[in-house]
């Protein structure tokens, strides 16, 4: 029975028992602010459950989309590594809305599974809330399940609800048991949820007895009217009907494997790891097409950056395939041929989910190599015996410049045996958001120009104030008027020396001087048609009446800040003579120690790109070009190639900053006179802060010499650390790791000789179906997971029928379980996953793999030898169960 059929008949057979057949919703809930995704059938009728809207109808059924990536529902750690587990699936679901509760819901549920589809009613298992007498009472009335196939479980298990607030419930749920030969007599509690633990049960549906809505508090309100909300997976149950091991292997998902061996020109193994990225980009590109046909899109945060996390972590499992180009479009493309019959909206946004797929997809494919080139930097296999971790700052290196989501970084660094320093990279982001909320500050006494509308005291009848900051930066004038309050000083002045932020440029600093008093400029805002300085004083009181004052800006700052604007207009145009005319500006921050400038870019700028970038803008500077302002109409100004800035507003009449021959932009702020008053440009880094938004920070003048100074003192200390002069630093540095790499290549070839610390604890045969095979117990100091892995390589090929335990100890006393399970014995049931599973139950480790080769961890390491030798009797007991 196909999935499609599968999804029909459903619909059908609650629909011939009164329940409307509503479309799916969106995957972005509507007006729920708790919650990313719609992770389940009831989310459209949350309302409805709550009994805070009329309910037009009393049943209803759906197949709906779900996407579970992101908050409390989140599988994508576990996509491609078990059989059951997605992104994207769809839950078939019946309910009821103050109409029918538990009887009616088991009824049907076992009518379905056990009539309408013809499941074994002998491999059908319950598990029901600790607490419900009543389902437990109801199941062996209604069903011919007897009481020994009904478990009772806690609330992890049985308990659902939504999200940390809302509709909630206990809950039953149905169990296939798809271990060969169907029923084997009674089940303890621990088998039944090992079993399920196992996936050899398999949840296939959940029936939810929605009788409670949790508040803020967490307490347990009981609703208007008891409901019914069920979730039966599409995919789980097709799985069942299609008699195959997984998920991954049913008709839905044989499009999409077959489109991603074509495109890689391999064919699709489930065994192997390579398997398992297929599998990735299959279940990837279905929550990838539908999400972009439900409106989301790439972004670098909500819902737009978990739609980035999982393209990017396909597009590392395409590379690890060694796919150089777009690979995941294609898979994407299968989705939208596939399915839109069933959903329309993919066929209808086609262009769009596939054209967004593919810019994605180029833009992380322009970085990825120069951040997995970086990750094994930070995170190399050997481990150098020290902690294994990356670094806060590391981990942020990798997002902020590599476009590396941190649970990307956390899978690849789990793969090397490293823990990632979360705590320390979340304080790295911070100090990025607070940097940058620090640029938009302007003081921290300023005040909202609401609150400067009023109470100003005027002191001059003449109203009329003019801006000198262009030409001078000190005034004798008269001031207009006061306004004093608890925030401080403010004052309007007739001629007005201060530069009020705009156009990327902070306000000058300063202080006004009166007689006896001195005020010290801390912010310059804008009131109505003039503008304010803002700030305390320093010294003195101000007088009552007149007063006359002289006006001084901080003239250091100010010609460190105009350095740096004019700076910005030879960048921009630097950028477009490297990058292409595409390059427009998209946000700056000019202040007296640096610079900033965003601009229109899908890419990161290559080292060269950079260097030649940086180069123009030096000659620029040292070219002593003149730099000329004056006003035109806006139009005219536009006309001759003159460029606005972004998100500035513009009068009919602008003004102009020209560097003849260079750039001729729109700007009001302040520049220097000649170019060569610059001094120094240097680009300090070079980062991405949206999706094709590139950022650069530079510095200019002082700040750049500063740099330099500093880089020169750490060079210094390189080479003192490297025994060297500053001059043969760099040869030295390659000297050291070239003798690393050797000494490396040495320890390698010793550990492939068997020199790798390894001890043998027990060496026997043990009897499997009739037939003598070898066990070996084995204790191995390693440097990483790795070195273990590739011993069972050669285990695997040279033994002919055996098993083998591995106590693997790690730099820092840390020790590891591995088994492995030659091909013969996995047919007979003796498989490396069930070994390591009760083996590290002696250790208080728990673990899981694959038949061939599994791991588990270890909390007591004194008992690791017994654990070693008790594999011989799990061993000796798994080929007896399978000969019995």
């Amino acid at each position: 029975m196909t999935t499609a059929e599968i999804r029909s008949r459903f619909l059908e057979f609650f629909s011939a028992r009164g329940h409307e057949i509503r479309p799916s919703s969106s995957l972005v809930p509507a007006d729920d602010p708790t919650l990313l995704f719609t992770n389940a059938g009831m989310v459209q009728f949350k309302a409805e459950l709550l009994g805070v809207v009329d309910v037009p109808i009393k049943r209803a059924v759906t197949s709906q989309k779900c996407i579970r990536a992101g908050g409390k529902h989140n599988d994508l750690e576990e996509v491609g590594r078990t059989t059951r587990h997605h992104t994207f699936f769809e839950m078939l679901g019946n309910f009821s809305f103050g109409d029918y509760f538990k009887r009616d819901a088991i009824k049907y549920a076992w009518e379905f599974l056990t009539e309408e589809l013809g499941l074994d009613p002998e491999r059908l298992y319950v598990s029901i809330h600790h607490s419900d007498d009543e389902a437990d009472d109801l199941w062996q009335e209604v069903t011919p399940v007897p009481p020994n196939r009904i478990f009772r479980l806690g609330d992890k298990d049985n308990f659902w609800q939504m999200a940390d607030t809302g509709p909630c419930g206990p809950c039953s749920e149905l169990h296939y048991d798809l271990r060969p030969g169907g029923q084997r007599g009674d089940l303890s509690q621990e088998e039944f949820e090992d079993l399920s633990e196992r996936g050899v049960f398999i949840e296939i549906w959940n029936l939810v007895f929605m009788q409670y809505n949790r508040d803020d508090e967490g307490t347990l309100n009981p609703l208007p009217a008891p409901s019914i909300d069920t979730g039966a997976g599409l995919e789980r149950i097709a799985t069942v009907m299609q008699k195959v091991d997984s998920n991954y292997h049913i008709d839905a998902f044989s499009p999409l494997l077959a489109a991603a061996a074509e495109v890689i020109g391999q064919p699709y193994e489930p065994e192997t790891e390579q398997g398992l990225s297929y599998r990735v980009l299959a279940d990837h590109a279905r929550a990838l097409a539908f999400l972009l046909a439900d409106g989301v899109f790439p972004s670098s945060d909500g819902r737009g950056y978990v739609l980035r996390r999982i393209l990017r972590r396909a597009v590392r499992h395409a590379w690890l395939l060694g796919r150089r180009e777009p690979t995941l479009v294609a898979v994407v493309e299968s989705v939208v041929d596939s399915m839109s019959d069933i959903y329309p909206e993919l066929q209808e946004r086609r262009d769009h989910i596939l054209g967004t797929t593919r810019a994605e997809e180029e833009r992380f494919l322009s970085t990825i190599e120069g951040g997995m080139d970086r990750f094994d930097l930070v995170a190399p296999r050997d481990g150098d015996g020290a902690p294994l971790v990356v670094s806060g700052s590391d981990a942020f290196k990798l997002y902020d410049t590599f476009g590396f989501p941190l649970d990307l970084t956390q899978l690849m660094a789990g793969e090397r045996g490293y823990s990632v320093d979360v705590e320390a990279f979340e304080s790295a982001l911070d100090e990025q958001r607070q940097r940058s909320r620090a640029d938009r500050a302007q003081s921290d006494i300023r005040l909202a120009e609401g609150d400067l509308q009023q109470d100003w005291k005027t002191l001059s009848e003449n109203g009329a104030q003019r801006f000198l900051g262009y030409d001078t930066m000190e005034v004798k004038t008269d001031v207009l008027a006061v306004r004093v309050s608890e925030s401080g000083v403010a004052l309007q002045l007739a001629d007005n020396p201060f530069y009020a932020e705009g156009g990327g440029q902070v306000s000058d600093g300063g202080a006004v001087e009166g007689e006896g008093w001195t005020l010290a400029v801390q912010g310059v805002v804008r009131v109505g048609d003039r503008i304010a300085v803002l700030g305390v004083l320093s010294e003195g009181v101000l007088p009552v009446g007149p007063m006359r004052v002289r006006a001084v800006v901080d003239a250091s700052a100010r010609r460190d800040t105009q350095r740096n604007h004019t700076a910005t207009h030879l960048l921009h145009a630097a950028l477009r003579g490297t990058l292409g005319t595409h390059v427009v500006q998209r946000g700056s921050l000019v202040a007296s120690d640096r610079l900033r400038f965003d601009f229109a870019h899908t890419a990161p700028m290559t080292v060269e790109e950079r260097e030649r970038v940086e180069g123009i803008v030096n000659e620029g500077v040292w070219g002593g070009h003149r730099v000329t302002t004056g006003e035109r109409p806006y139009d005219e100004a536009v006309a001759d190639g003159a460029m606005a800035l972004f998100g500035e507003k513009y009068a009919d009449v602008v003004r102009v900053v020209e560097i003849p021959g260079v750039s001729m932009e729109l700007c009001g702020g302040t520049h220097v006179h000649h170019t060569g008053d610059i001094g120094l440009f240097k680009i300090t880094s070079e980062s991405g802060v949206a999706a094709g938004v590139r950022r650069i920070e530079a510095v200019t003048g002082p700040s750049a010499f500063g740099f330099f100074t500093e880089q020169g003192q750490r060079l210094e200390e390189v080479a003192e650390v490297l025994g060297s002069s500053t001059g043969n630093a760099a040869i030295r540095a390659r000297q050291l790791i070239d003798e690393k790499r050797e000494v490396e290549t040495l320890l390698d070839e010793v550990r492939s000789s068997g020199g790798a610390g390894e001890a043998v604890v027990l060496e026997d045969s043990v009897a499997v179906d009739g037939t003598s095979v070898a066990y070996r117990a084995i204790r191995l100091r390693v440097r990483s997971a790795d070195d273990v892995r590739q011993w069972g390589d050669s285990f695997l090929a040279e033994a002919e029928s055996g098993v083998a335990v591995v106590a693997a100890e790690l730099p820092g006393k840390k020790y590891t379980l591995f088994a492995f399970a030659t091909d013969d014995l996995i047919h007979k049931g003796v498989r490396a996953d069930a070994v390591v599973r009760e083996v590290a139950d002696v250790v208080g480790g728990k673990g899981g793999g694959r038949p061939h080769m599994a791991q588990a961890g270890v909390e007591d390491p004194e008992r690791l030898d017994e654990a070693l030798r008790l594999g011989r009797d799990v061993v000796q007991k798994l080929g007896k169960d399978t000969g019995d």
